[in-house]
């Protein structure tokens, strides 16, 4: 064997297509070979139990988007509040307001499943809150 032993990828980052490759000319399992669907017993190998995982994981992204945007959201209107009643700038209020009204956003895109737009929006706007901030 040549190069180095940690060099070669493990079987989960392989692509599906160099399974395929490597098992085509193993008679009889029907070119699955050991990184195949099915064994001949009928158990799953480790690609089933991700695709079977994937719905959970959308489902708890989009929960972890709603979640975050609404608190992040309602601190960042308790905060424009808060600095309202005080003797700021009125940048400072208006850039709290304009940060939670992105989280929102972001709330409402995570619920329909854009939960990549919705976590950069979210930063968006926390980073309007904190350049709010800085104002005051």
């Amino acid at each position: 064997m040549s190069g180095r032993a940690d060099s070669d990828l493990s079987p989960d980052t392989r692509a599906d297509d160099a399974d395929d490759a490597e098992g085509a000319g193993h008679g009889e399992h029907g070119g699955h070979g050991e990184h195949g669907g099915h064994g001949e017993h009928g158990e799953h190998d480790e690609h089933d139990e991700h695709d079977d995982d994937t719905p959970h994981r959308a489902r708890r992204a989009r929960w972890a988007a709603v979640g975050a945007g609404a608190v992040l959201a309602l601190a960042g209107t308790a905060a424009a509040l808060l600095r309202l009643t005080g003797s700021v700038p009125a940048l400072v209020p208006a850039a709290y307001a304009c940060g939670a009204g992105a989280c929102a956003l972001a709330a409402v895109l995570g619920s329909r499943g854009r939960t990549r737009r919705a976590l950069w929006l979210l930063i968006a706007g926390l980073m309007v809150m904190a350049l709010g901030d800085q104002f005051d």
